[in-house]
């Protein structure tokens, strides 16, 4: 599936912002779906999760109590709610793929991967 992220800009800490993933021509209610991201100079790390299978979805500690991951299958969408951001939160943000059960934060069982959209916050 064909995965393109965007929503990603500049903005100031504290700030809000809504992230957008479409799955481009596919129908996703067979996909569990996630966010990653990646800051300058560091490994991509997982930011949440939402699986097809009983609509669970997962949280990195980090990001638990700040963004809300949802999705809308009659529009092919993923979406991510950051509220309260942090100078931390600044990196690319990745949408991700696949129709594993629950694939949980691991990068490995996602087999479709968007090309990115940049976050920068400032503080």
């Amino acid at each position: 599936v064909d995965l393109v992220e965007s929503g990603g800009r500049l903005v100031q800490a504290g700030d809000s912002l809504r992230l957008s993933c479409l799955a481009q021509g596919r129908n996703i209610d067979y996909y569990s779906m996630a966010w990653f991201r990646q800051a300058p100079g560091k490994e991509r790390e997982f930011v949440a999760a939402y699986s097809w299978i009983g609509r669970n979805t997962t949280y990195a500690e980090s990001t638990k109590d700040r963004f809300t991951i949802s999705r809308d299958n009659a529009r092919s969408r993923l979406y991510l709610q950051m509220d309260k951001l942090e100078t931390d939160d600044t990196g690319v943000y990745y949408c991700a793929a696949t129709t594993r059960h629950y694939p949980g934060p691991f990068s490995f069982h996602y087999s479709s991967w968007g090309q990115g959209t940049r976050v920068t916050v400032s503080s």
